[in-house]
């Protein structure tokens, strides 16, 4: 029998919390989502659909196959923020491996997502599946680069174009392997998820409200949640919480008393401008590398009208020493130094946005002479993410339960949330508050009527309020 209306409190509106409020309040269910900022989604950056992994070489295939099918998955959720552009894998001479590496993996991919489109044709999201990934010898890249730059690429030749005529072939491997997966714009996702959920009847929006405590009620199988709203105090029961707090998460388990063993680490992404490509679509282009060195991988991210995000995982760009901390016996919650704080919660100094962001402008130039004329565009997009456990390779987490009537979410990669929902949901089934024929739940009203042009506009406001420009809240390729 099923217990009428549950009431669920979920705490933090990023990836992880506004996907949950927009899954069971569609489901009917009587959910709260508390955020302490004023709008959803304002955490790490995220740009790029992991549909396979294939950033990371240095995971196992298991993992990969799952980003793949977490990715599909994610895709299928949220259409709206997908950039339909291609990622571009390079392999710098100084690697210690070679392209030839990758293909096994690559093929093992492809053919994994042919079974998910046999299973069901709704998952053909990343086109044919004998198309997933392509490769490209030398000579094929050098007569790429006698043709001209195409406006509006449709095939994986087109877009390869653009990166013929631009980086330096005497400076990588070959073949160079072109990759279906995708971008994944964060402004949208915050933009449609904030309209979608303030038109569901369901659901209770609580932004600029700061959760300040949480306790079980005595004789009762519900949580008392404190939080503060326009500098008052309110209390609120539950029957159950579901802690999406982010790298926040082990504030939550402080004050529940429950045990944990997580990281978390302090990552920053770099906004430039190139002026002279403004009109130039690319694809996204990684650069392997070894992780911590001056030859650390280098992501170069397309948005439209020359604006692009920046990665060098070098510890003079994106990571930061004493940027990955570990929880204590004392506290579930990793501490951050004050430095990273004052980052996340007031602002970046314009002399470390300009001296890192040049820093990565040079990275990437190495790879692109020409991008070397590029300039700073913004403050960096930053932000901290958690890692469950203790191995900082992590990149498949979803979520545990840790207590009764309690979840904690543990997603790194934003593409993991729906195994994040899933799991949720069958421990709802199991309380009696949904249906057993919920479970595996896709396609809903809310998000598939959104309005294009309600989107981008919110996303551009959501943009221009946290001091970005108004390009980053568009793509680049449209469905």
């Amino acid at each position: 029998m099923l217990k009428e209306k549950a009431k669920i409190a979920i705490v933090g509106g990023g990836v992880a919390g506004a996907s949950a409020a927009l899954y069971f309040g569609q489901l009917g269910l009587d959910v709260t989502l508390f955020e302490k900022e004023s709008s959803l989604v304002s955490g790490p950056p995220f740009c790029h659909l992991h549909a396979g992994g294939n950033l990371y070489p240095d995971i196992s295939d298991e993992q990969c196959l799952t980003l793949l099918k977490q990715s599909i998955d994610f895709l299928r959720f949220y259409p709206f923020i997908v950039d339909y552009r291609p990622t571009v894998i390079a392999l710098p001479l100084t690697c210690d491996s070679t392209p030839t590496d990758l293909l096994p993996r690559l093929e093992k991919l492809r053919s994994r997502y042919e079974e998910l489109i046999e299973e069901d044709e709704n998952n053909k999201v990343l086109g044919e599946s004998s198309e997933y990934y392509r490769y490209y010898e030398k000579e094929e890249i050098e007569a790429l680069k006698e043709k001209e730059i195409v406006t509006n690429p449709t095939n994986s030749d087109e877009w390869m174009i653009t990166v013929a005529k631009n980086i330096d072939l005497d400076k990588v491997q070959f073949p160079l392997i072109m990759v279906q997966e995708y971008g994944l714009n964060l402004f949208r996702l915050a933009s449609g998820a904030m309209l979608a959920l303030q038109s569901m009847p369901s659901v209770t929006l609580k932004t600029q409200s700061i959760v300040s405590n949480i306790q079980e009620v005595c004789d009762s199988e519900e949580w008392s949640v404190t939080y503060v709203y326009n500098y008052e105090t309110h209390t609120k029961n539950f029957d159950y919480l579901i802690n999406a707090a982010g790298f926040r998460t082990g504030k939550i388990d402080d004050m529940l008393g429950v045990e944990c063993e997580r990281m978390v680490e302090f990552k920053a992404a770099y906004v430039s401008y190139w002026e002279e490509k403004s009109e130039t679509l690319f694809p996204e282009i990684i650069f392997h590398g070894k992780r911590g060195t001056p030859e650390g991988m280098g992501q170069f991210t397309p948005y439209p009208h020359g604006y692009f995000q920046l990665h060098g995982m070098t510890k003079e760009i994106t990571l930061y020493d004493e940027g990955l901390v570990s929880n204590t016996t004392v506290s579930c919650q990793p501490k951050l130094g004050e430095n990273f704080i004052e980052k996340i919660e007031k602002s970046w100094t314009n002399e470390e946005t300009t001296q890192r962001t040049k820093r990565a402008i040079k990275h990437l130039s190495k790879f692109i002479p020409a991008f070397a004329k590029a300039t700073v565009a913004s403050k960096p997009l930053f932000g901290a993410q958690q890692i469950p456990g203790d191995d900082p390779t992590l990149r498949v987490a979803e979520v545990s339960f840790p207590a009764e009537r309690y979840a904690r979410c543990e997603i790194v990669k934003v593409s993991s949330v729906m195994d994040m929902i899933d799991a949720i949901t069958k421990e709802f089934t199991a309380l009696g508050y949904i249906e057993p024929s919920m479970q595996g739940k896709r396609d809903f009203l809310y998000l598939n009527s959104l309005h294009e042009l309600e989107v981008s506009m919110l996303a551009e406001m959501l943009c221009a309020e946290r001091q970005y420009p108004a390009e980053l809240a568009h793509r680049n390729m449209p469905k």
